[in-house]
């Protein structure tokens, strides 16, 4: 069980769902919150409801002077956890240049760019916590996903990366890759949503997990077999049983 009381992490995507949940869990762990979004209309309700101690800094995570500015206000931490993204739905019949464009800049460079704020100072200190979210969509492209599955595979690579290289210092990385989660990002997902999570069972699933020194967890458990057993599948097989009309 990791010591959580005293410490400060700065969470980039709090203001809905998983971050919001999560949010909770760790406030009511004794962790002091550094809370990060666009907007701050929905973070100054969470900082109202939170039972310990919280901040608000706003950050735009697809502008490099709005991460390098929000950083700078956000100053020392124990750790980081990336939760921002979005999980547009488009086919590549139906390419819009665009919103492909806003999925990667948002899922995998703004998270790029907030490691390049934090990972410095933590590796000089030789202490310091990372949390990245992926998804199960992560482990083999799907349909309709053109621009998220690549920008949450690009995500785990980037996490696996700085996992290897960091193992054996003081800087923890750690990758969360959930299923679906009952939140807005699901509105115009028109598809089946197998065990579906509510963001406060989810955010459980990532608070532990951050209690652990494992590197990866993947949930939930069974529906996450599928995926991650796809990896091992002839493309023709795999494209069947998930590209069928």
């Amino acid at each position: 069980m990791r010591e959580w009381s005293g410490k400060r992490y700065w969470l980039v995507g709090a203001s809905e769902g998983l971050g919001r949940a999560l949010a909770h869990k760790l406030s009511r762990a004794g962790v002091e919150l550094i809370l990060s979004a666009r907007s701050t209309d929905r973070l100054e309700a969470l900082v109202e409801e939170l039972p310990g101690p919280a901040e608000i800094v706003t950050v735009d995570v697809a502008d490099s002077d709005s991460v390098k500015a929000a950083a700078g206000d956000v100053g020392e931490i124990d750790g980081m956890v990336y939760l921002a993204g979005l999980g547009t739905l488009i086919k590549t019949q139906d390419w819009d240049a665009e919103k492909v464009e806003q999925l990667l800049d948002v899922n995998l460079i703004g998270a790029a760019r907030v490691i390049g704020q934090v990972i410095g100072p933590m590796v000089k200190k030789n202490k310091g916590h990372i949390v990245l979210t992926g998804s199960l969509s992560a482990y083999r492209g799907l349909p309709t996903a053109v621009g998220y599955s690549a920008s949450k595979a690009g995500l785990m690579s980037l996490a696996e990366s700085m996992h290897g290289d960091l193992k054996d210092t003081g800087v923890e990385v750690q990758l969360v890759n959930p299923g679906y989660i009952d939140t807005q990002m699901q509105d115009n997902n028109p598809y089946s949503k197998p065990f579906m999570m509510e963001p406060d069972e989810a955010a459980q699933e990532v608070f532990e997990h951050m209690n652990t020194d494992n590197f990866v967890k993947a949930f939930p458990f069974g529906f996450s077999l599928l995926f991650r057993f796809s990896r091992f599948l002839p493309t023709s097989l795999y494209e069947w049983m998930f590209f069928r009309r």
